[in-house]
């Protein structure tokens, strides 16, 4: 009975005997934890103390000087407002992306924590250049965007701050210049040899985005569609364009043997989280190689959307 439960086990999770064995332990040591008030309840026979007139009388004197030494709070002091009561509160007006400070955009019906995190990407070199670029603010509400965009309004007439931020894809706050020239025509390259001196030639891309899409670059083992770059963070529409129009994939994306490649090494793939790696591994070794990517689907863990974007990165 024990021996099919483990195979069971195993069979199901991808995991070894061991393993199988420390799973059904730990199962059993919950539920005797869970059971122990039921069973105590039940044979508990001890009564607690009857409490007097005395102590009840003390305990209410403890109970009142304790509720007259709380500090008195006023609503919200220590939470913001509802949702709800800033939309209704707020004052729409025209207002571009790249200038309004924290309390305008408060003025605006956003709360505190989301106003000062648009104020976070622009001190870090972010420029708005579209309408639609304010939405790739982490937890930007959809809601929010519909009610905003039709007094959003992106100066184009070259603004020193958006300017120089193109110019160096960094903050440079105290730089600016009346006239900045712009980039030297481009000609395209293989974004997978590419190094950051390439990539922050590119309008839109300074040293810290360029590091952000060397890193993923190399998390993946190469680039195998352009679509990749979105998951780059701080990547705006301006620098999406150049990288799609200059950053070409021209080098193949190096391929990762699923069958002979440790735990270790499968997770330092992008796509694959060390306990997903460490499945993979058990999977292989109690039911043997894989022989295509449809088989890494009988592993519970590995999502379907997951195994499709692993596909182009494994060989058998």
């Amino acid at each position: 009975m024990l021996d099919k439960l483990l195979f069971a086990i195993r069979d199901y999770f991808g995991i070894s005997q061991k393993q199988a064995r420390g799973f059904v332990a730990m199962m059993l040591l919950i539920f005797a934890f869970l059971l122990a008030p039921f069973v105590y309840r039940r044979w508990a026979t001890e009564n607690p103390p009857p409490i007097t007139a005395a102590d009840s009388k003390k305990y209410d004197s403890i109970l009142a000087t304790l509720e007259a030494m709380q500090p008195v709070k006023t609503k919200y002091s220590r939470f913001e407002p509802d949702r709800a009561d800033v939309e209704r509160s707020a004052k729409l007006f025209y207002f571009d992306p790249n200038k309004i400070s924290v309390e305008q955009w408060q003025q605006l019906g956003l709360r505190k924590y989301l106003a000062e995190r648009i104020i976070k990407y622009r001190a870090k070199g972010g420029v708005f250049r579209e309408k639609s670029d304010l939405r790739r603010i982490y937890d930007f509400p959809p809601d929010d965007y519909a009610r905003l965009e039709p007094f959003m309004t992106i100066a184009n007439d070259g603004a020193a701050s958006v300017r120089s931020s193109e110019t160096s894809g960094d903050n440079r706050a105290f730089f600016k210049p009346s006239y900045v020239p712009a980039k030297p025509v481009f000609v395209v390259f293989d974004v997978n040899t590419a190094d950051t001196t390439e990539l922050i030639k590119l309008r839109g891309i300074g040293s810290k985005s360029a590091d952000r899409i060397i890193k993923l670059r190399d998390g993946l083992g190469g680039f195998v569609s352009q679509d990749q770059y979105t998951d780059v963070f701080g990547i705006d529409s301006l620098a999406m364009i150049e990288l799609k129009k200059y950053a070409l994939i021209q080098t193949p994306a190096r391929k990762l043997n699923v069958n002979t490649a440790t735990a270790e090494v499968l997770d330092k793939h992008q796509y694959i989280t060390a306990k997903q790696a460490a499945v993979i591994v058990a999977y292989r070794q109690q039911h043997g190689n894989f022989k295509a990517v449809g088989d890494l689907l009988k592993i519970k863990i590995l999502r379907p959307e997951t195994v499709k974007k692993l596909a182009p990165y494994l060989e058998f």
